[in-house]
């Protein structure tokens, strides 16, 4: 299989926007960033006529409804984009006979585990996103056995809305923060997933067979208040941060208490290698202060 032209959706968002920087890396694909304007996902119906037209080779979903707590009120949008949409945009890479890469989400998992989540874990989502995570997995799976699936956690960028971003801006303003110390996950950078996202092109467009559920989050694993208090000191900042439970800070939509996942299968399967967190928050906050 040959890959020239590739589709990314959510052209906005951390990942769709990280793909973005790095696309001049690689000159020998044709990519066509599609944010909401040219590609609704609310809209599944446009989808088939929007890929059609362009017919990609490969199809990379950076797309979703993320927003936790709204989800569990805006149900059937929340359902619609990140379970109807991803069905049909798997359907129609199907059609096409090309790759679907898309992203899932460590809240597929029910956050009562102890040991790290393996991507043949059985789902039992937390909340209604999560909900609508997964069976945007079964849908496209179902749809297309060639899709590609890549679980991550705790996302962020220098780019959009995310944890580090807020604690930044929050540890600048307040004296003193509270910040949930009992959930404990993997950050991930955008910025190390996108490159290993475009490592896995690589690998199939020299031929190799990838397909089914993968894990990707940096390395080595903290809690909220954890990762807060690094954020704080790699910016050189003063704020006095509480570690609080999860039940001093109610949510409409519950969190897992764990939901670290284990990489091994992406590591040892498509030799990808994964940078630790602290390392990667630091690369972060320096693309940050050079603003």
């Amino acid at each position: 299989m040959s890959i020239k032209k590739i589709v990314v959706t959510g052209a906005n968002g951390q990942l769709g926007w990280e793909l973005s920087q790095l696309a001049t890396q690689f000159p020998n694909y044709d990519f066509v960033f599609a944010d909401r304007s040219q590609l609704d996902l609310s809209k599944p119906e446009s989808i088939e006529s929007f890929l059609l037209q362009i017919a990609p080779d490969c199809i990379i979903n950076t797309a979703a409804y993320t927003a936790v707590d709204k989800a569990e009120t805006e149900q059937e949008l929340a359902h619609t984009i990140n379970a109807t949409a991803v069905g049909e945009m798997a359907r129609v890479s199907k059609q096409l006979n090309i790759p679907f890469i898309t992203f899932s989400t460590d809240y597929v998992f029910s956050g009562n585990a102890a040991r790290p989540y393996l991507p043949d874990t059985m789902l039992e989502p937390v909340n209604y996103y999560g909900t609508t995570k997964a069976e945007g997995e079964q849908l496209a799976l179902a749809a297309n056995d060639a899709t590609i699936i890549i679980r991550t956690s705790w996302v962020f960028s220098w780019h959009g809305n995310n944890f580090v971003k807020t604690m930044l801006r929050l540890i600048k303003e307040k004296d003193s923060l509270n910040i949930v110390g009992d959930q404990k996950g993997r950050p991930t950078y955008a910025k190390d997933l996108a490159i290993a996202t475009m490592q896995i092109v690589e690998q199939l467009n020299i031929g190799h067979t990838i397909k089914g559920i993968y894990h990707y989050a940096n390395t080595g694993e903290t809690t909220w208040f954890g990762f807060a208090e690094k954020i704080k000191e790699l910016a050189h900042l003063t704020c006095d941060l509480h570690s609080i439970t999860t039940a001093q800070f109610p949510t409409p939509a519950k969190r897992p208490a764990y939901s670290v996942l284990d990489t091994k299968k992406i590591e040892a399967e498509l030799q990808i290698k994964i940078p630790d967190w602290e390392k990667s928050l630091q690369d972060c906050i320096q693309q940050l202060s050079n603003q």
